[in-house]
């Protein structure tokens, strides 16, 4: 018999998973990086022609024993053409016999992940009351984000802010939230924030969140994206998914440390540590809080072991001989 590899489409992934779902799943992933139980190397990025870029994500889970890579382009023009910026593939791997296990389209692997990591570091540093929701972008990740929040918070207003009036109308219809004309607008009074551009400029300084928030900043994985000035990482509680991804691709980070805004020793906790209840998080009901997103193969890993049983169980995708 040949060995055969199960593939999932995008429609194949939106059948059997959710935002919400995938939640307790990232969660343990995140508690197993922070303890030692994950093999993750720096994510290689080979810059394209245009502006664009390729991304290679390799890690491997011991809890469940899983491995695998993502392979993925970033295009920042694709939305235009109706497409994700996000495009490619994600290979999971049995831990007994190194044989392919899975491939699963990576645009939407990564969105679910993503907005679900969000909704993981609301819920431990966001104030339990925290009610109102400001969105800072209008691409894909704005009303994944939205739906990760309502995952975990009790939302009742929502402001969306966008460079496009019309883009952020329509974000806001779609989820019964108002637009708003200025970013001041959209951060005045917001409890909890996510910033989810593709920014090359720092937009975000200290005084600009509102006491006692709460900011997902998720525009920023690689060096050449930028959201925050690095005042913010002084500024803010700020609490990571993993240390060596942020030291490596934070350009924030990098830049608050080479300018002596924070010491060269001060170690910023992961969420994992924060969950794990080894890290403080929120220490005050008036501080500000950071989750500074930068996306690993971890939460990829555990992800794409759930959808494939789920999906497996339910009998959806394409069994394929390989």
């Amino acid at each position: 018999m040949p060995d055969r590899v199960l593939v999932l489409s995008a429609a194949d992934i939106r059948a059997v998973c959710d935002i919400a779902s995938l939640v307790p799943v990232i969660a343990d992933a995140m508690r197993a990086v922070s303890a030692g139980e994950a093999t993750l190397p720096i994510r290689s990025v080979m810059p394209l022609p245009g502006g664009n870029r390729f991304g290679m994500m390799a890690g491997r889970l011991a809890r469940p024993d899983i491995y695998g890579i993502k392979l993925i382009s970033l295009f920042p023009e694709n939305p235009a053409r109706g497409r994700s910026s996000h495009a490619g593939l994600m290979v999971v791997f049995d831990a007994e016999t190194g044989l392919a296990r899975a491939c699963l389209d990576a645009s939407v692997l990564t969105l679910l992940r993503t907005a679900a990591a969000s909704a993981v570091a609301t819920d431990a540093l966001a104030r339990r009351d925290a009610t109102r929701l400001a969105i800072i972008g209008t691409g894909e990740q704005a009303p994944a984000h939205i739906d990760a929040m309502r995952a975990v918070r009790e939302i009742r207003d929502i402001v969306v802010y966008g460079r496009t009036r019309e883009k952020a109308d329509a974000v806001a219809r779609a989820c019964g939230g108002r637009a708003v004309g200025s970013l001041e607008d959209a951060l005045s009074g917001a409890e909890i924030v996510c910033t989810v551009t593709a920014a090359h400029e720092p937009f975000l300084s200290p005084e600009m969140l509102a006491e006692g928030s709460h900011l997902n900043a998720v525009g920023g994985s690689v060096p050449a994206y930028r959201e925050l000035q690095p005042e913010c990482i002084a500024a803010w509680r700020t609490v990571t998914d993993y240390r060596p991804a942020l030291e490596a691709g934070a350009w924030d980070v990098m830049e608050a440390r080479a300018r002596g805004l924070i010491p060269g020793d001060r170690e910023i906790p992961e969420i994992g540590e924060v969950l794990a209840g080894s890290a403080a998080g929120r220490r005050d009901p008036r501080e500000r809080t950071l989750y500074r997103s930068l996306g690993i193969a971890a939460q990829d890993l555990a992800a794409a072991d759930f959808i494939v049983a789920r999906a497996a169980a339910a009998g959806v995708g394409t069994d394929v001989p390989i």
